[in-house]
Parts: C-alpha cells; sequence; structure tokens
C-alpha cells in the first residue's frame, strides 16, 4: 500500500496551486512564471477555476477582472514582453464564444514568440449532459469542441479528460513557457465537469520548481565559420530583431559594435537594441525603414541578422537585399528562423553569441570609408526627423508625425510608447528615438487592432511605475476600447493617446496605392451614390473614452497637445490625450516595396496604372539560396 502523501483537490483546485509555485531562473534571477491569472466566468468555469481562484486568495494567485477575452490575452502578452518572457500571465475563459475569443490573442503571441496560459472550459468529459449550452456538435468528430480553433496557434495544446491527466499535462504547459525555442501560447482545455472533480493529488505536484531559462552557448565550429565571414565582409549589416530583447543582449551588441564599427537597423520587435543616438545606430529597416538603413541593406555583401524572423516588411518582400554576392549570417536561438535565407547559422543564446563574437573578433573592424558613409546617411536621416517632428506654428493642427514630435519632448527614457496597427508603425519605426530596451513597443508580427488598450495594462502591472503610452487611432480604439474599464478599476495610470482621422487612414492609403480608390475606408455617410464619401460621422470618441471612466484632455493645436501630453504623464489616474490631426502626409515615403498584389486585369485605370507598378517593383524579387 502506497504511503507517499497526498492532498485531496479538485482539478482547477490542484491546477491553481501548482502554478502559483512555478518559477523560472535565468543569470541567478528567479520570477514567478505565472503572476496572476485574468478571467471572465461563465457556466463554464465558474465553479471550477472560479471557485479555484476565491479559494486560493490573492498571495497564492492574484486575480484580473477582464471585459473581453482578446483583450485579457493581449494583457498578458504586454506583460510577458516587458519581463523579457521570464514572467507571463493565465487566462480563464468559460465555453463557447468566450473561448474562441481566445484565438485572435493565442495567434498574436504565437507569432511573436510570447509565452501565454490559456485555460479555456469545455465540455463535459463524461458526456452526460449532451449537447450542453453553446457546444459544437459535429456529425463524424464527436470529441471535437470550439477550442480546437486554438490547436493551430498554440505551441502545446491538450484537452485534460481525467483528472491524472493534469499532472504531465501542466508539466508540459510550463515547460514550453519557458522554453525560449518553443515559448507562446498554451492551451489546456479544461471540461467543466473534470475542474469541479477531486482526486488524490501526490504532495510532490505542488513541489515549488525553477525552471532554468537556458543561455545556450554557440557551437565553436560554427563559430568559427562566422568570424571567418564577418572578417572577410567588407559592407556587413547587423539586422537586429526581438531576440536581442528578449535575451537581454543589449549590452553585448554594444559591445561588439563598439569594438568591429558593423553598423545596425532593426526590425520593429528589435528596434531600441541600441540607444537611438548611437553612432552605429541606423533606425528601422525595409519596407518602414530609414533610407540609411535601407540603402546600406541594398548593398551589404553580409547581412548578421540577430534574433529575427525575417518577415516579407523587413526584407521587403525580399526585393532589399540586392548585392549579388550577399549571404546571410544568422545568430537565432531556434533552429528554424537561423536557416532563414540559406543563411550559414549562430544556433544560440542572443548574448552568450555576441559575446563570443566580439572576443573572437579581437582587433577587427570595418573600413573607415564605411563608417564614414553611414555615418553621413545617419546624419542626414536625423534631419528628416526634425523635420516631420517639428511644426512652424505652435497653433497649428498637428500631423501625425508632428504629434510624435511633441510626445517625443515630453517622454522620459524610461517610458514606454505602445502600437500595433494603422500608419503609425510605420511612422514610428522611421522616426521615433528610441531610447531605453524597453520603450519602443510594437506588436508587429501579428499587427492586431486592439492590442495597444490591454497590453498597456499589462505593461503598467509588469513595470508599474513606468509612464506608459497607449498609441491608437479610431478604428483602433472602436475594435476594443472596452479594457479602459479594467484600467480605471485597477488604478492602472495607462496614457491613450487618441487620434482622429475618420477611418481606416492606413489601408486607405495602401487601397490607393493598389488601385482601390480607398473603397470602404472613410468613416463617412453614405452619399447619393451609395459610396462612404458624405460628412465625417459624428462620433465623439473623446466622450466616450470619458464615459469609460478616463481622464479626458482634448487638444487642437501643436501647442495644446505638448500641455496635454505633459498633463497626462503627471497624472495617476488612465489618462486620455484626444487629437484629430491634420491629414496632410508629412510622413517620409517609404524607402522599399511591400508586396501586396495588385488585380491582374481592370477595367478601372487606377488599378491599371497599380499592375504596371507592381509589375516593375515585383521585378527585383531574390530567392536567396
Amino acid at each position: 500500500m502506497s504511503t507517499t502523501p497526498v492532498r485531496r483537490l479538485t482539478v482547477a483546485q490542484a491546477l491553481v496551486r501548482f502554478l502559483s509555485v512555478q518559477y523560472t531562473e535565468r543569470d541567478g534571477v528567479r520570477h514567478r512564471l505565472i503572476a496572476g491569472t485574468w478571467g471572465i466566468f461563465g457556466h463554464g468555469n465558474v465553479a471550477g477555476l472560479g471557485q479555484a481562484l476565491l479559494e486560493a486568495g490573492e498571495d497564492a494567485m492574484p486575480f484580473h477582472q477582464g471585459r473581453n477575452e482578446q483583450a485579457m490575452v493581449h494583457a498578458a502578452v504586454g506583460y510577458a514582453r516587458q519581463l523579457n518572457r521570464l514572467s507571463t500571465q493565465a487566462v480563464t475563459t468559460s465555453i463557447g464564444p468566450g473561448a474562441t475569443n481566445l484565438v485572435t490573442g493565442a495567434a498574436l503571441a504565437t507569432i511573436n514568440r510570447l509565452p501565454v496560459l490559456l485555460l479555456p472550459g469545455d465540455y463535459f468529459a463524461t458526456r452526460s449532459a449532451d449537447p450542453l449550452l453553446q457546444q459544437l456538435e459535429h456529425p463524424v468528430e464527436a470529441d471535437l469542441s470550439v477550442n480546437d480553433t486554438l490547436r493551430p496557434v498554440s505551441r502545446y495544446f491538450d484537452r485534460v479528460t481525467r483528472p491524472e491527466a493534469l499532472i504531465p499535462s501542466a508539466l508540459n504547459a510550463v515547460r514550453v513557457l519557458t522554453d525560449p525555442v518553443e515559448t507562446g501560447a498554451v492551451t489546456l482545455a479544461l471540461p467543466q465537469d473534470v475542474q469541479a472533480e477531486a482526486y488524490d493529488w501526490p504532495e510532490e505536484f505542488f513541489a515549488e520548481r525553477v525552471w532554468h531559462v537556458r543561455r545556450p552557448a554557440p557551437d565553436p565550429y560554427e563559430l568559427a565559420e562566422a568570424v571567418s565571414a564577418i572578417r572577410a565582409a567588407e559592407r556587413p549589416l547587423i539586422v537586429a530583431g526581438g531576440g536581442i530583447h528578449h535575451s537581454e543582449a543589449e549590452e553585448a551588441l554594444k559591445a561588439l559594435v563598439d569594438a568591429t564599427g558593423i553598423p545596425v537597423a532593426s526590425t520593429q520587435a528589435g528596434k531600441g537594441s541600441l540607444r537611438h543616438d548611437h553612432p552605429a545606430d541606423l533606425g528601422g529597416i525595409g519596407h518602414t525603414g530609414t533610407a540609411v538603413s535601407d540603402d546600406l541593406a541594398r548593398t551589404a555583401d553580409l547581412v548578421i541578422g540577430v534574433g529575427t524572423r525575417y518577415t516579407d516588411f523587413t526584407t521587403a518582400s525580399n526585393t532589399l537585399f540586392q548585392n549579388p554576392g550577399v549571404r546571410f549570417l544568422n545568430l537565432n536561438i531556434a533552429a528554424f528562423d537561423a536557416h532563414k535565407l540559406a543563411a550559414r547559422t549562430l544556433v544560440c543564446d542572443a548574448r552568450a553569441g555576441l559575446t563570443a563574437l566580439t572576443e573572437a573578433l579581437t582587433g577587427h573592424r570595418v573600413n573607415s570609408v564605411y563608417e564614414a558613409e553611414y555615418g553621413v546617411g545617419k546624419a542626414r536621416w536625423e534631419q528628416v526627423v526634425d523635420a516631420a517632428f517639428t511644426a512652424a506654428d505652435d497653433s497649428a493642427v498637428p500631423t501625425q508625425t508632428q504629434l510624435l514630435g511633441a510626445l517625443d519632448s515630453v517622454v522620459g527614457d524610461d517610458d514606454v510608447i505602445i502600437n500595433a496597427a494603422g500608419s503609425l508603425p510605420g511612422d514610428l519605426h522611421k522616426l521615433w528615438r528610441a531610447r531605453s530596451p524597453r520603450q519602443y513597443h510594437l506588436e508587429y508580427g501579428y499587427s492586431c487592432m486592439g492590442y495597444e488598450i490591454p497590453a498597456g495594462i499589462g505593461v503598467q502591472q509588469a513595470a508599474p511605475d513606468t509612464p506608459v503610452w497607449s498609441l491608437v487611432g479610431d478604428g483602433t480604439y472602436l475594435m476594443m476600447p472596452t479594457e479602459i474599464v479594467t484600467a480605471v478599476q485597477e488604478g492602472l495610470p495607462v496614457n491613450l493617446v487618441l487620434i482622429q482621422n475618420h477611418g481606416y487612414a492606413s489601408i486607405g492609403g495602401l487601397s490607393e496605392s493598389v488601385g482601390g480608390e480607398r473603397f470602404g475606408t472613410p468613416y463617412r455617410y453614405r452619399a447619393a451614390d451609395g459610396t462612404f464619401t458624405g460628412d465625417p460621422l459624428p462620433v465623439d470618441l473623446a466622450a466616450n473614452a470619458a464615459s469609460l471612466g478616463m481622464d479626458v484632455l482634448r487638444a487642437k493645436t501643436v501647442g495644446e497637445l505638448r500641455t496635454a501630453l505633459a498633463t497626462a504623464r503627471a497624472s495617476d489616474r488612465p489618462t486620455c490625450v484626444y487629437v484629430e490631426t491634420d491629414p496632410t502626409p508629412t510622413a517620409p515615403p517609404a524607402e522599399a516595396w511591400w508586396d501586396v498584389p495588385v488585380a491582374e486585369t481592370a477595367a478601372r485605370e487606377s488599378a491599371v496604372r497599380a499592375r504596371e507598378e507592381y509589375e516593375r517593383q515585383v521585378a527585383d524579387r531574390r530567392r536567396h539560396l
């Protein structure tokens, strides 16, 4: 007869207890893995996880009340990114629409390689009542539920249909969450009857566990090959990706660049890897990149990707790297990403790999003529930024780039700027002067409208004393303003910069460039011909934000805007700065192409001309083999 100590708990109680004693450790610093749980309760989780969270108490598992299930995932992702993936949050929902609302957030987390634990309720495992409220019945797959929509967007998925199955499932879930290669959304679907079922759990299951987050060193052969390639290159260029931030490798990158003079261009996720005023920092790269970055990319003979996935925005849809002899060297903890573009690989942790490269490259430096060339290009681009940021008259209605200039004049080095969609990502990538590693928080892997406000909440929870700015246009705001209520409830002083430009301005511009004539993008009344070309809709988004509990400051001029931003930054309450911008374009044009296929045949002249331009651009596409 077994004498192993056991504890009788429900499955939900056991899971909460297990999660409360999981920790990560890297470089001797320990973090709680699951720092809290977001939840909206329904019949699929209220008596299981709801009761378990109540019984556990705030010390064991802090609870956060959300308003939208997708937004709760965004908040957890923002939290995890701010803490370099070493800590995250869980999200629990009921069955049915509560569960399917998780799918977009899960896709965002997995695409961006950010950990989040999803705990949706599921149908009865016993099938004692069938069909249930909100149950999807499938005629040939009886074990299928709506939660299966989470399978392709999760890095690990399990449906826990018996109590004892929770033990391996929970351990595997934490293994994936803490693995820097495998991490992303993890889903444990929990049938509502199983959540409430009691079981005698071995006490060892609730022992404190510390999961070491490894820093794998480079393979000696790969390192030697990488060093040879760098020494042989005349025009090397580093492409800094988000992996540098996740690894906390910013200082290691700076040491390498200071020693070698190799310039750095950044992806959206990697911006801030070097401070903006470092001589070798060239700003963004690709379709939304700077002129100096893209000019160097076209002539680079060795592109050194560090922690990047090489999305189409970075490569300008494979038209950017045009040197006939260009080769790639990719330093990445994930072999999957390291092998892209037929690259030499350095599969290792970013900090470990950059440090090893610096040591192995002792005495090596790029040609001084090359350094002078990119220095001149950087100085020229700074003049472009100054022109875009500066308004001639403080009484003028601000353009969008002048709004960014006003914000630049107000923020401190450690403020966090959050954005995800619309025209702002392009303007920010080209123009924003990142002053610290975590200041620039752009979610551009999934570019999800509605991310900014809940992510601001997550970042504010992770960094309570840090000013946080969520930048949104009217289109994004209307997608998901709900978590303003959460910020007010939790007393989180997130600053919302709400830009009114009467429609989907970014897609409107794209539509015009591809022959779509801005069809279906303005927020306007229908005209007599049925098109959306009438007067602007009489919506008052500032009043809406105020109705949800925010303090609201309206700014009509550049001067008023600067004052409102400073007031918001000093406030200890959630504050909205509302501004209607001048639509006059003041952002510099794209310095590289992006492939959005254009109709091959069309009757309208705009589409015919757009197709001609498309065929001219696509001719530059290369396959790097």
